[in-house]
């Protein structure tokens, strides 16, 4: 296919990479990283191939909520640097090839802000820019995000003699999206990072930014939509990548759809789609996986979504059954420790396979060859592993390993050659971000297997979720299958080919006919 057309919607074959700047690159000796460690640090990225820069809030905070509680959104935290450390830090990745994205946290804001510290004055023209009630309503322990830590939604202002609304921490008020003054200020906000360099934002807790209070907004989708129109007219490559953690049909809808063309989220990450691959995990069977590919449906033109193994989040496993999730917390976190608002785990993939190397590579390739934008979190390449000494989510966002970089930098056997050879694949298959995807039946409960195909090219892509040997029939090809992964092809013989895979193996082929 075109490579113009691919360049044009840039993000549906990027390589995203997640990063804090506080922890993966200290330039200074203080114990921070900062921009000027990231620049030092940039050519790792470029090396990997790398195409977009993903990085988490940078903005000063009082710490409560690693970095996600905000009191200026219009600057850098001092110890991670200044405004000119991070136009330079932008300057240097467009260098090197890289858009960068951060994320958009507006659904709330830190209580120390300056505008929920006016708004704790009734009288002040910022105390509508939050949700206040004088009384909390009769549902107000509903929907807690962490329990254990809170136990209401609402919380009382002695100053204000009022209830406000958070959805997450009560230091995090919650910002009311419905007052045009908010809507109006984070369209500044994201206007002010994209006159710096910006390509995007990752838009945190989407369907929450659009709940409070939906009586005063007739329909909170038309806001979506107008910041996406916002959006493209400051630049028109730019891209909204969306938490948005539903089901697939209510998920949908954050796409948007005007004359067939998406015009709300670009891209939304698949949530069910990871969950259910965990499941498969645990069960070292292909067919929760396969069932959930079957049933997601495809985006509107123009749109994606955004596949992942970990984030910086506990691994959630809430669309799970609870009996599903009991599996996969037997599999991969028995220990309750490992666990987290009994939904998740707080771990990273390499501890929760035992550092079964084959495992993770396996796991690794499904991430590159599986339909969809891959998002890899920072320290994925080498196989970092989580601190459970560290509370909640922060077992997880520990200091980059710059060691095991330079330890596997020049072993083609290392994990980290194994994912740049994923990288440079995926990127040369066009077929996998842009083709029509369908799963292949195989006989083999462990396999999974799928095929992408787009303007008279395919790719077929297997893999064996098993710890065993399976020799495999796939149907429906023809000519020589090249294998992309290693030397070798498979050819196919009255419109079938059998392959062959070790125990979590797995094998990309380029189908040659004529």
């Amino acid at each position: 296919m075109r490579l113009t057309r691919t360049a044009d919607l840039w993000w549906k074959n990027a390589v995203v990479y997640c990063l804090d700047v506080e922890t993966f690159h200290d330039s200074n000796g203080d114990g921070c990283g900062d921009f000027r460690g990231l620049i030092e640090k940039i050519d790792h990225l470029h090396r990997l191939g790398v195409t977009c820069l993903w990085l988490m809030p940078f903005f000063p905070t009082p710490e409560r909520d690693d970095g996600y509680d905000i009191t200026d959104f219009y600057a850098v935290d001092p110890r991670l640097g200044t405004l000119g450390d991070f136009v330079e830090f932008v300057r240097t990745a467009r260098d090197r090839g890289m858009r960068v994205i951060a994320d958009l946290v507006v659904n709330h804001t830190s209580d120390r802000h300056p505008w929920f510290q006016a708004a704790r004055d009734p009288g002040s023209p910022f105390h509508d820019w939050y949700v206040w009630r004088d009384e909390p309503p009769a549902d107000a322990a509903e929907g807690v995000v962490f329990p254990g830590e809170e136990r209401s939604l609402w919380t009382y202002d002695r100053k204000a003699k009022r209830y406000y609304l958070h959805r997450f921490y009560r230091h995090q008020p919650d910002l009311n999206v419905a007052n045009p003054a908010v809507r109006d200020e984070i369209a500044r906000v994201m206007g002010f990072w994209m006159e710096l360099g910006l390509s995007g934002f990752r838009v945190d807790a989407v369907p929450f930014l659009l709940e409070a209070p939906v009586e005063a907004l007739p329909d909170p989708h038309d806001y979506l939509a107008d910041l996406r129109a916002f959006l493209s007219r400051r630049n028109g490559e730019a891209v909204l990548l969306g938490e948005v953690n539903l089901p697939y049909t209510e998920a949908m809808a954050f796409f948007g759809e005007s004359d067939g063309v998406g015009d709300e989220l670009h891209m939304c990450f698949d949530f069910v789609g990871m969950q259910q691959m965990f499941l498969s995990l645990a069960r070292r069977e292909a067919s929760p996986l396969t069932h959930a590919l079957r049933e997601r449906p495809v985006p509107p033109r123009d749109c994606h979504w955004a596949t992942f193994v970990r984030n910086h989040d506990e691994l959630t496993l809430d669309k799970l059954t609870e009996a599903e999730r009991r599996e996969v917390f037997a599999a991969f976190g028995p220990e309750e420790d490992m666990q987290l608002y009994g939904r998740g785990l707080r771990r990273r993939l390499p501890s929760m396979l035992g550092g079964d190397l084959a495992r993770i590579k396996m796991v690794y390739s499904l991430l590159f060859s599986l339909p969809g934008t891959p998002v890899l979190f920072y320290g994925e390449e080498v196989g970092m592993t989580e601190d459970l000494s560290l509370e909640g989510r922060l077992a997880v966002r520990t200091p980059m390993w710059w060691d095991a970089v330079d330890g596997q930098r020049r072993d083609p056997g290392s994990l980290l050659g194994w994912v740049r050879l994923l990288v440079e694949r995926y990127r040369e298959c066009p077929e996998l971000a842009w083709g029509e995807f369908s799963v292949v039946d195989t006989a083999e409960p462990a396999v999974f297997a799928h095929r992408c195909e787009i303007e008279g090219g395919t790719v077929v892509v297997v893999h064996n979720l098993g710890d065993r040997e399976v020799s495999v029939e796939v149907p429906g090809v023809e000519g020589v299958l090249a294998d992309l992964l290693v030397d070798g092809s498979v050819r196919a013989k009255g419109g079938s080919a059998r392959v062959e895979l070790g125990p979590y193996g797995c094998r990309w082929f380029r189908q040659v006919t004529g």
